[in-house]
């Protein structure tokens, strides 16, 4: 089985976001992986829902484990352009995520302002893949609504 890259993954998890950014979504794309394959892509759809929880990660959360038939998603990786809220570090502790990669950091909604930590305990955290594209695209995405 060939092994992929996290830089690789990201890429994928880029792709979505640039799918949102074209549906005038905000631009947040993310992917899950299990034994090195995606079995879960999306991006933002709150705009489209009309559901302010209906988050890139929240989306694959619930595809990942429809997939898997199983809530537990201990054995996979979440790739997400942008550092999960507080919302969705909360549904990612639910979900005994193994591991989760993010690009950008947000330093206004990002859980990691929380000085307490919201992710399970077992998972692991990989931050700054690819963060430069990560941040270019939330970034041009807010320069065209102002």
């Amino acid at each position: 089985m060939e092994n992929f890259s996290d830089e690789y993954f990201m890429k994928k998890a880029i792709d979505e976001a640039r799918n949102a950014f074209e549906k005038d979504e905000v631009p947040v794309g993310a992917i899950i992986v299990h034994k090195n394959r995606i079995i879960a892509k999306s991006h933002n759809l709150t705009e489209m829902l009309t559901d302010f929880t209906a988050h890139a990660e929240m989306q694959v959360f619930t595809s990942a484990s429809e997939y898997l038939n199983n809530k537990y998603l201990n054995n996979c990786t979440l790739y997400v352009t942008l550092e999960p809220c507080v919302m969705c570090a909360g549904a990612a502790y639910w979900t005994r995520i193994g591991r989760i990669v993010f690009g950008s950091s947000d330093e206004n909604r990002g859980y990691e302002r929380i000085k307490t930590s919201l992710l399970h305990p077992k998972t692991k955290v990989t931050k700054g893949v690819l963060k430069e594209e990560c941040s270019k695209i939330i970034t041009d995405f807010f320069e065209t609504k102002r």
